[in-house]
């Protein structure tokens, strides 16, 4: 049988740390002290984003420089993508939706892949291919919580969680962590594009400290 990915190391440390800053990054010298700050304020997971051609150099100067930030890649579209996101040592591999030819792609190379879902139908793929976690998106256009539990109540025996991105803010944080479905929650909010262009380091650790304030640990 399958390890279920929530008993595995990595799936203990979202469940614990409940936290995941989402980026883009536009420069690879901005990575490190993005990645410092962070860490600095109490979140020790990100996930950057291919939305810009120095994601991947940027995932390869977090972990040779401040190892003990959990990195992976996300907006992961191709199976292309995958490959550059396991060769560059990605922790972990997200995508906005189930494509599952890149969803199986991305399990046979050993990277763990969380699909995003807002439907039945999607969890659904996901269960078959073995993702138990995944990301809920868009989180609260779609309907937030209330839409989540319904969506979620046919698989909660088979450990499913999620991790909801897409209008996440300090406001509403807790109302998802006190959902048993959340395994930790993402958003942008920590380390926003424009702050991180202005080099405001300080800004993006009060931001995460702020936020692991809130969530406690």
């Amino acid at each position: 049988m399958t390890p279920h990915f929530l008993d595995s190391p990595l799936g203990q440390r979202f469940t614990t740390r409940k936290l995941i800053a989402v980026l883009v990054i536009d420069r690879v010298e901005d990575a490190v002290p993005v990645a410092e700050s962070l860490l600095a304020g109490g979140v020790d997971i990100m996930e950057l984003t291919l939305r810009t051609e120095a994601a991947i150099d940027a995932l390869v100067a977090i972990r040779e420089n401040v190892p003990d930030m959990v990195a992976g890649v996300g907006t992961i579209l191709t199976k292309k993508q995958a490959d550059l996101a396991k060769a560059a040592g990605a922790a972990f591999g997200v995508a906005p939706g189930v494509n599952r030819e890149v969803a199986q792609h991305a399990l046979d190379l050993g990277l763990p892949f969380a699909p995003g879902v807002m439907t039945p139908t999607d969890i659904d793929q996901c269960v078959e291919l073995g993702c138990h976690l995944l990301k809920f998106f868009p989180a609260e256009s779609s309907g937030g919580l209330p839409h989540l539990r319904n969506i979620a109540a046919p698989y909660q025996h088979l450990r499913v969680k999620f991790v909801p991105l897409g209008g996440i803010n300090l406001d509403n944080l807790l109302d998802y962590l006190s959902s048993d479905l959340i395994a930790a929650v993402g958003g942008s909010w920590l380390a926003p594009r424009d702050v991180i262009a202005s080099g405001d380091w300080k800004q993006i650790e009060t931001n995460a400290r702020e936020a692991r304030s809130r969530i406690g640990g």
